[in-house]
């Protein structure tokens, strides 16, 4: 029997261990074109709490009673499919769990590039292609622009500010924390924003962007967004990734500076990772060149064992985490 997390309940705001039960469930037997796969990493990320609204989206909402997904990486243990073989590591959404049955249609064989494996967790995987495709082109960011990015402590957040560096831009973050802002400086961006520290954030945004803001990546939401509208140049483009300030919160957010969508001829864009699997061989090929270049580096979180999931994803709305957060299996 494998075991999982599964959803007991849904959380209303805060996530909450009485959310979430662990416990063995029966597999899908093995079938022709299908792989079993011990995981060995997890992912969590801020996306999986709309999952536990039962509200239609991009993604189907987890089911009560049910093991629950996302991102796994694991060794192929039996193989029913073709180009599958025993000792293969693979990528798959079949998370939250120590073990799954994975048709091999969903499924894809991990490169040897001389890395840990569980970057494609990360900058190498969904993380990496939010913040390339994110910046580059929902925000048609190009060399010069001024890329201010929220939640850049974060997987995605910190990604967009060392491929920003790379292109040639002038990189601001924002992050909660001097160590975490400490961390964002280290990857190369020209300043962070601690907005946990004392003083108002629109002020501090005006400090460290006395010229304004080209391109927004927005992680956050709320007052961020909501300064980053008085901050913004004439024609600027914002990249709505996530807007995690909001996820847990009953309350409905107020904007003041959002007249200036209208006068500055601001462009703002919501975009999924999805829309861009078909480009994947791009994003490893330009990735790469940037990482053989010494130009990309990544930070993790990691918590040991299945039964720290839990802890792991509600870390991600207490700023537990620094880089993209893990749970080794």
């Amino acid at each position: 029997m494998a075991t999982a997390w599964h959803l007991k309940s849904r959380p209303e705001a805060m996530p909450a261990h009485e959310n979430f039960e662990l416990k063995e469930f029966e597999q899908t037997p093995m079938g022709d074109g299908t792989i079993r796969v011990a995981n060995k990493w997890l992912s969590v990320d801020p996306y999986m709490r709309g999952r536990m609204r039962d509200v239609k989206s991009y993604v189907p909402p987890f089911a009560i009673g049910e093991p629950m997904q996302g991102g796994a990486i694991g060794e192929v243990v039996e193989s029913n499919a073709d180009g599958f073989e025993v000792g293969d590591m693979v990528q798959h959404m079949m998370g939250w769990r120590d073990e799954a049955v994975v048709p091999a249609a969903e499924a894809q064989k991990l490169p040897d590039l001389g890395i840990p494996i569980q970057s494609f967790l990360g900058f190498l995987g969904m993380p990496g292609m939010t913040a390339y495709f994110g910046l580059l082109e929902v925000g048609q960011a190009k060399e010069g622009d001024i890329v201010f990015v929220s939640g850049a402590a974060g997987a995605v957040g910190s990604t967009v500010i060392q491929v920003a560096k790379a292109k040639g831009m002038t990189a601001i973050g924002s992050a909660g924390g001097q160590d975490k802002c400490d961390w964002v400086k280290s990857l190369g961006a020209d300043d962070c924003i601690d907005y946990k520290a004392e003083g108002e954030l629109l002020d501090k945004m005006m400090a460290a962007m006395p010229n304004g803001l080209d391109v927004y990546f927005d992680n956050v939401g709320g007052e961020h967004l909501d300064c980053a509208f008085a901050v913004a140049n004439q024609g600027a483009r914002f990249s709505e990734c996530g807007m995690i300030s909001g996820y847990n919160s009953t309350e409905p957010m107020e904007f003041r500076y959002i007249m200036n969508l209208i006068g500055k001829g601001i462009t703002m864009r919501g975009f999924i990772v999805t829309q861009f699997m078909d480009r994947m061989a791009e994003f490893h090929q330009d990735m790469g060149a940037m990482l053989q270049a010494g130009k990309l580096t990544s930070q993790e979180t990691v918590h040991e064992g299945l039964d720290s999931q839990v802890d792991a994803f509600i870390g991600l709305f207490t700023g537990g985490n620094t880089g993209k957060m893990l749970v080794k299996v």
